[in-house]
């Protein structure tokens, strides 16, 4: 269990530790060197201003904003959401300066974007420099297949007769394209094109692969990205996030009412046309970097580091040997299917999800972190683990001033309790496939928060 936590975690600052699987053509430390030295913004992978906050041991200032300020007033708690933070209170980023508190771009993102929010300062004291590991979502699937193994009696037969269906369907559907990302990651190149084309095709069947499409589209634009924009965050130690959120609601209609990246499919046409709509100099490079970065992410993501890709084939696989084989796919297609299931608002959320925030926040306080970030990249989605132990914190409501700046209004007095904010998600339209529909969920790291806050506290209160 511990292993699968810490492989779920990277610590941009040391080597590479995560194994991978056999016959790859480019291993992690290859890209790792491509990443940091090779790219225009690489040089924030280590360098951030929010990861050498982390380490310095001294108070994190962080922004959360919420709707639900009277709530909070009024139980005196906060609940956490779910997400790529795992069960963490989102933020990000704040810099103390002799005027006030300046938002990282992420934040002054959100609050431009929310106006219906109140926001909030925490500061958090460690007890010690923080770890600057972050926890990687797209490497969860194992946790998710585990969680699902362990807790399975909480479906009835039927449900998870129509589970195993809905997977056994999903990877039929995918697999030739999966065998395609795998010849892709062990050295022979398909055309970008036809391989953009048919990750695209796929994404409706398997969701989690419009997560991975998303996120290699993030990478590459806030590591490429020579804006004047870009350039200017970049001084201030951030990678620029609103890149792909520019991205993101030019793919995909609605997208500002719910982020939902199960429906993130641009085929390669429109990708090249989204690109240059947000950088028009990155337009050449991105069918290229898409094919090489996601069929490498794909194999490490989904495969048992045990397994030979070069020898694996889904074709014809059936459902049980792929769980041995590729436990990360499969937990990550039962994670995103499970959630769909009638009872799961009202009682497998609160089985499944808090299962496995329960793992999370026993691995952050062995591994001494109040403050677990996410580790795709340390782009600035920062969160407050709520049962950490050794470390102080305290919260304002913000006011912003005409420069942007924050300035604390009024101290609110709550307690950070072990409780997961509600998560919705809408059933899928009558006669719906439940393997190629649409699917509408709140992105992973945007999850709503419930009851948001906390003061003067040492320590949580459980």
């Amino acid at each position: 269990m511990r292993d699968e936590w810490e492989q779920a975690h990277t610590d941009y600052t040391r080597p590479v530790q995560r194994p991978a699987p056999g016959s790859l053509a480019e291993s992690e430390d290859d890209w790792r060197r491509y990443l940091e030295g090779d790219t225009p913004n690489g040089w924030l992978i280590q360098r951030s201003a929010m990861t050498e906050a982390l380490a310095s041991g001294q108070p994190m200032y962080l922004l959360h904003t919420t709707r639900n300020i009277t709530a909070i007033r009024t139980s005196g708690e906060l609940h956490v959401s779910t997400g790529c933070l795992v069960g963490a209170l989102y933020c990000s980023p704040l810099v103390r300066q002799r005027e006030g508190w300046r938002p990282h771009n992420l934040g002054a993102y959100l609050m431009e974007t929310k106006p219906n929010t109140t926001p909030m300062i925490f500061e958090v004291t460690p007890d010690a420099p923080i770890p600057t590991k972050g926890v990687d979502y797209l490497h969860l699937g194992p946790v998710h297949l585990r969680t699902y193994l362990r807790y399975q009696s909480f479906l009835t037969p039927a449900e998870r007769g129509r589970l195993e269906r809905a997977l056994s369907a999903g990877l039929r559907s995918a697999a030739v394209f999966f065998d395609m990302a795998l010849r892709n990651a062990t050295g022979h190149a398909t055309a970008a094109p036809e391989f953009i084309n048919q990750l695209a095709t796929a994404v409706p069947s398997v969701p989690f692969l419009g997560y991975l499409y998303f996120e290699v589209l993030s990478e590459y634009l806030m590591l490429h990205s020579a804006t004047p924009e870009t350039k200017s965050y970049a001084q201030a130690g951030e990678l620029n996030n609103r890149l792909y959120k520019r991205l993101a609601f030019a793919a995909v209609d609605g997208m500002h009412e719910l982020f939902d990246l199960a429906r993130f499919q641009p085929r390669h046409q429109q990708l090249v046309q989204l690109i240059a709509s947000v950088e028009p100099a990155l337009t050449p490079g991105v069918a290229e970097y898409v094919r090489r970065r996601l069929s490498h992410l794909f194999a490490c993501t989904a495969l048992h580091p045990s397994q030979d890709a070069a020898a694996v084939t889904f074709r014809g696989t059936d459902l049980g040997t792929l769980r041995r084989i590729a436990p990360g796919l499969i937990g990550q297609m039962i994670f995103r299917e499970i959630r769909y299931m009638p009872r799961y608002h009202q009682q497998l959320y609160h089985c499944f999800e808090k299962a496995k925030a329960l793992e999370a926040w026993d691995y952050w306080n062995r591994e001494g972190i109040p403050t677990p970030f996410n580790g795709i990249l340390p782009k600035g989605e920062i969160g407050i683990h709520p049962v950490y132990p050794r470390s102080t914190i305290r919260a304002w409501t913000a006011a912003q001033d005409g420069r942007g700046l924050l300035h604390p209004a009024q101290e609110v007095t709550a307690v950070f309790t072990p409780h997961l904010a509600s998560w919705w998600a809408p059933p899928r339209h009558p006669g719906q496939n439940p393997t190629a529909g649409q699917r509408t969920t709140a992105a992973l790291g945007t999850a709503p928060a419930l009851p948001s806050h906390r003061s003067s506290i040492k320590g949580i209160s459980a």
